[in-house]
């Protein structure tokens, strides 16, 4: 039986393109800018466009999941929440602080491989970029697919990003692999027909991720790194 560290390099090694999750493997993007007081701000705007619905969102602190429920409001409350939240997490990429201890050291990696990086998010394509720019690596991944516009449904768990993202590298998605933070993250790669690398930032993690079929667990973005490093 191979140990992790093998099994995490012979599911790289057959790998071409890697995706990368953005929060959490890259940024912590509300670090500086709390989650809460975003999904609040949102919260706010839903009662003011679809009052309906506002004992719905006040019950999640989950910026994201507030923009799932404007579903249920109809096309101009997508695009009110949408844009409110995009303007936030390019303000809150702004003051995040640097990225994930070993996600450039990964990124790079990647890239002296031979392989392509490709950023695959829920958040929007301009807050990724914006991050990526100020710390002047976006040089180090090929492409940046955000969430489709005006379609929260489209959001992982669904392939659909993960397609999108192949298909702009005209690559098989087996040859894909995922490196993500979340159990939706490993569903979406899964569906999508590629491999999924689950990134345990957080100790419960590890158990939520390998349940949910995560081809391999890592526990920090530097063993990705040195999985794509080459042995003297």
């Amino acid at each position: 039986m191979l140990t992790a560290d093998e099994n995490l390099t012979a599911i790289l090694s057959d790998c071409t393109t890697i995706f990368f999750d953005f929060d959490g493997p890259i940024c912590d993007v509300f670090a500086g800018m709390p989650a809460n007081k975003v999904a609040a701000d949102l919260a706010n705007l839903v009662e003011k466009h679809h009052p309906a619905l506002v004992e719905k969102v006040r019950k999640t602190d989950d910026p994201m999941e507030i923009l799932r429920l404007s579903t249920q409001g109809g096309k101009l409350l997508i695009a009110a929440v949408e844009e409110a939240l995009t303007k936030a997490e390019v303000a809150a990429v702004a003051v995040a602080g640097n990225p994930t201890k070993g996600a450039v050291d990964a990124l790079e990696a990647t890239r002296e491989s031979g392989r392509s990086a490709v950023i695959v998010s829920n958040n929007s394509a301009e807050c990724v970029r914006e991050f990526l720019r100020r710390h002047e690596i976006l040089h180090l991944v090929q492409e940046v697919v955000g969430r489709a516009h005006g379609e929260p449904e489209l959001m992982k768990p669904s392939p659909h990003a993960l397609s999108v993202a192949a298909e702009l590298l005209s690559e098989e998605p087996s040859r894909c692999v995922l490196v993500g933070d979340s159990v939706t993250d490993v569903e979406a790669a899964h569906r999508a027909g590629s491999r999924a690398i689950g990134y345990a930032n957080k100790p419960p993690k590890l158990r939520s991720l390998a349940e949910a079929g995560a081809d391999e667990v890592v526990s920090d973005m530097l063993t990705v790194a040195r999985a794509l490093t080459p042995r003297a």
